[in-house]
């Protein structure tokens, strides 16, 4: 299969990241996992990373405040970041986008979708 690029899931349950790892890669994506911000920030400067689906709840930096840090970083500002969360309350969305997410993915995470809800994110960036 194609390699459709490269995804970086910054997710502090490794319960989480193993199914979305599965789900994405039987779809020919690359992915990253990195379990915590400072990880995240490793595997980001290591790079070629085309998309990150960022946990809003993670202990220490949480996703909101490692989203403002990635998109205040000019190297990275291109990279669209997609928020997982089970935050679904009012207004949890909306504060997502003014941290920087590019979207916005509810958890529990719709396996059967979420390759779909990747690849229109993909293909935005590509054409940005």
């Amino acid at each position: 299969m194609d390699d459709k690029g490269t995804i970086l899931y910054v997710e502090d349950n490794p319960d989480n990241r193993n199914l979305v790892r599965r789900v994405l890669m039987a779809e020919g994506y690359d992915v990253l996992e990195a379990g915590n911000a400072s990880q995240a920030l490793e595997k980001l400067q290591a790079g070629n990373t085309d998309l990150i689906l960022m946990d809003i709840n993670m202990p220490d930096v949480d996703g909101y405040t490692l989203t403002s840090r990635i998109k205040g970083m000019p190297a990275y500002t291109r990279i669209p970041i997609i928020a997982v969360t089970a935050n679904v309350m009012r207004g949890d969305r909306e504060k997502s986008l003014e941290a920087g997410c590019d979207g916005y993915i509810q958890k529990p995470i719709d396996i059967d979708t979420l390759a779909q809800q990747i690849e229109r994110f993909m293909t935005r960036s590509k054409h940005v």
